[in-house]
């Protein structure tokens, strides 16, 4: 009988991030699952994901990547009217830039959102199917 549990990871530092990263990489991402609720700072990415932490890596599982204390989101390349694009996600990565993080994620097709954060707040939250 196969195990069924549902993981959560949360990174409040670098470490975490990437291991964050590691989990998402090569995740797939809809546009129209990529969400910024702007008054609760809040930056939300529904992803299909590989679950790599399992010895089972080609079970595919929904996962919601929350980032929050998000000021402020760029993003490069991606085409907000094309809802059902999909894109897969490569990295996450930051770099400290004063007082503030600047969180990118990288896709593919040289597409990047940059999340402008007061600290690294992120959870990786898996979904039942």
């Amino acid at each position: 009988m196969e195990k069924k549990y549902l993981s959560k990871i949360i990174a409040s530092d670098n470490e975490g991030l990437q291991m964050i990263s590691a989990c998402c990489a090569g995740a797939e991402v809809v546009v129209k699952d990529i969400k910024y609720l702007k008054k609760n700072k809040v930056f939300l990415l529904f992803l299909k994901r590989n679950k790599i932490e399992t010895e089972n890596e080609s079970k595919k599982i929904n996962s919601i990547c929350k980032f929050d204390f998000v000021d402020r989101v760029k993003s490069k390349n991606i085409k907000q009217e094309y809802v059902d694009q999909k894109l897969e996600l490569i990295t996450i990565d930051y770099l400290k830039n004063n007082d503030n993080y600047e969180i990118s994620l990288i896709f593919t097709n040289n597409v990047y959102i940059t999340l402008s954060t007061e600290i690294i707040e992120v959870t990786l939250d898996d979904q039942n199917n």
